[in-house]
């Protein structure tokens, strides 16, 4: 990073930055209504109808939301936002998140939508709304009506947005091509909710809520100028994402006819995930697990790993494990707790030192209690620098830390002005 910076490039704080900046250039240019947190609060006062739909996930939602608001996450909108007013085109719509991206993403997806109502995002979000000293409720489950059919006018504004923004609409053999291309990497996601995708998601997609892509780009896509195919099953949240993600500047498409589409597409995934089990650890019980002559290793994310591990076990991260792991006693057996991919990925990167008897607990924390096992806590280790899995800058803003949310929200605010010419052309909103 010293090497960017002395070349005269930023460097900028925080994650998710490209696709945070890329709501405030949102906000900027096409300028969605707003409304304040205390307006709000006095509307809920004088019982004046609206509809507060938190654009957030489930979970997100659970933690805390506003009073009498519905969740919804933005990637449903297109498909739900019919059932949910159910012929009303006169109530207002106020689309809020935590923040700022989701609230103002929404909000300008309503209205690319063509809904009749008086659609505007709620400023600052949960945060904004502890800042002007209004309470939130938590552990609500007020969620969007999980049986909803797609208003055809609403599926087809999607589509014709879509055209508009030059994303492609592909069929099954351009997508069989494209993912056969060994010179260019395809990611395939399917952007329904999650439990549309356990029960009947395609093996050659990664599930990937369509709010979330928009919200998290950089969580889903590690491959700069990658091919990004979207699939649904109505032909409406689909192109509605993939319009967004163009103006995030994704090479992106979606996958014309839903999932009908998909019966005889390649299993390409199941043929890499096949690949990757060649080098699979073994399966461990707990009792060989808690073997003191094993060389215990906890790949766990960082705040778990503080919360609660198994005794003896140390916490190692993939790219500071040729630090941590500096033994050269190879015969030495290991055993891994991470979940099934990072164990696999970290068995590769042990056998290339030179191990060779790798072991994988695939049990929970929950498991490890209900067998009597006392788990240690060790809050300050691994130690802050260490944790570069966790961003401890504003963490806990969501949790009653009002300074934390100032902070956030001026950086967040900030994101544009950081922006040099070469990074804005990135967008092109």
């Amino acid at each position: 990073m010293a090497g960017w910076r002395d070349g005269g490039y930023n460097l900028f704080a925080g994650v998710n930055v490209v696709s945070k900046a890329f709501g405030e250039l949102v906000h900027k240019q096409l300028e969605p209504a707003e409304i304040g947190a205390i307006q709000l609060a006095e509307w809920q006062r004088q019982d004046r109808p609206v509809y507060i739909i938190d654009g957030r996930p489930v979970a997100e939602y659970n933690k805390m939301n506003i009073h009498a608001s519905m969740c919804c996450p933005n990637g449903e909108l297109a498909k739900r936002i019919s059932t949910i007013l159910d012929g009303d085109t006169e109530t207002p719509v106020v689309i809020n998140c935590a923040g700022r991206t989701r609230s103002i993403i929404g909000a300008q997806t309503l209205r690319w939508l063509g809904i009749r109502n008086p659609v505007c995002a709620l400023e600052n979000g949960t945060q904004g709304w502890r800042l002007a000293g209004l309470s939130l409720e938590h552990g609500s489950k007020r969620y969007y009506p999980r049986e909803a059919k797609t208003d055809a006018a609403l599926g087809s504004a999607a589509r014709q947005l879509a055209e508009s923004h030059q994303v492609a609409a592909i069929n099954e053999p351009t997508l069989n091509n494209w993912l056969a291309d060994e010179q260019r990497t395809t990611y395939v996601f399917d952007i329904r909710t999650e439990e549309e995708y356990r029960e009947n998601g395609h093996a050659a997609a990664v599930h990937a809520p369509g709010g979330q892509l928009i919200q998290a780009f950089d969580h889903w896509v590690g491959v700069q100028s990658a091919r990004v195919v979207l699939i649904d099953d109505d032909e409406c949240r689909a192109p509605m994402i993939a319009s967004w993600l163009a103006l995030m500047g994704v090479d992106v498409a979606w996958l014309r006819g839903g999932r009908d589409s998909w019966r005889s597409l390649r299993d390409f995934k199941k043929q890499s995930e096949s690949n990757l089990r060649l080098e699979s650890p073994r399966k461990v019980q707990l009792e060989e697990a808690l073997d003191p002559a094993m060389l215990c290793l906890d790949a766990r994310p960082s705040m778990q790993y503080r919360e609660g591990h198994l005794p003896g076990y140390r916490w190692v991260n993939r790219s500071l494990l040729n630090e941590q792991i500096t033994s050269t006693d190879y015969q030495q057996s290991i055993v891994i707790i991470a979940d099934m991919e990072r164990a696999i990925c970290l068995t590769i990167e042990l056998k290339a030192q030179g191990f060779k008897n790798i072991g994988w607990l695939a049990s929970t924390l929950v498991d490890w209690q209900s067998k009597g096992v006392t788990l240690e806590r060790t809050p300050k280790k691994p130690n802050n620098t260490s944790c570069i899995d966790y961003l401890f800058f504003v963490h806990d803003r969501h949790d009653g830390n009002l300074e934390a949310s100032r902070r956030y929200l001026a950086w967040e605010t900030g994101l544009l002005a950081q922006l040099d010419d070469q990074e804005r052309r990135i967008f092109r909103s």
